[in-house]
């Protein structure tokens, strides 16, 4: 059955999920990239234009424009998540983001942010932003675009069952990513003894 996460986010929800669980998104994700996350986290609490607990975060550098006095996404793919790493744990340890949507995984910082947090990583596919455009029913505001630019403002969208999304990070300590590297590391050792 698919399974489908609504937002505002229910903290205990996110909790129950694992390493290998998926599903969709319907309501509000924000995106952020580096300059975004610099920029939130620069800002005072009474700063904040809105509250990041209660919605998906999505490392995304989107294509839009406006048509007709509207905003359009064209593509909305995952950026590499790994460069929000410097930030990530700051991140969801003051605003208390429990969902955070990207690629190619994150770091130890992170993974103890999530477990810590009750939060989780999911993996969204690379290259399928026609399809997360496709999702997304309206852009329902933007935040610091003149001085942040397109790619790396803060943009709220409203999504109906945007995914599928994959947990490959989770509240519990398990991380895909780390299994992986340490799966390539040990049969790196075998190989070069081998030789």
């Amino acid at each position: 059955m698919k399974k489908i996460i609504e937002t505002p986010i229910d903290p205990d929800e996110i909790k129950e999920l694992k390493v290998g669980d998926t599903f969709y998104i319907s309501g509000i994700i924000f995106t952020a990239r580096d300059a975004a996350h610099e920029k939130l986290l620069s800002l005072d609490d009474d700063q904040i234009p809105f509250e990041p607990s209660k919605y998906a975060m999505f490392h995304c550098g989107p294509a839009i424009h406006k048509v007709e006095g509207k905003w359009e996404v064209v593509s909305a793919g995952p950026t590499t998540s790994i460069r929000m790493e410097i930030f990530e744990d700051e991140f969801i340890e003051r605003f208390g983001t429990k969902v955070i949507i990207g690629k190619g995984g994150m770091g130890e910082r992170t993974l103890k942010a999530l477990e810590k947090n009750g939060a989780v990583y999911v993996q969204y596919t690379g290259g399928a932003g026609a399809l997360m455009a496709n999702a997304i029913e309206e852009v329902e505001d933007v935040y610091f675009l003149d001085e942040l630019g397109i790619p790396e403002a803060f943009w709220m969208f409203r999504v109906k069952e945007a995914g599928p999304f994959l947990v490959t990070m989770d509240s519990h300590g398990k991380s895909i990513h780390a299994d992986v590297a340490k799966e390539v590391k040990k049969n790196l050792e075998r190989l070069k003894s081998e030789l």
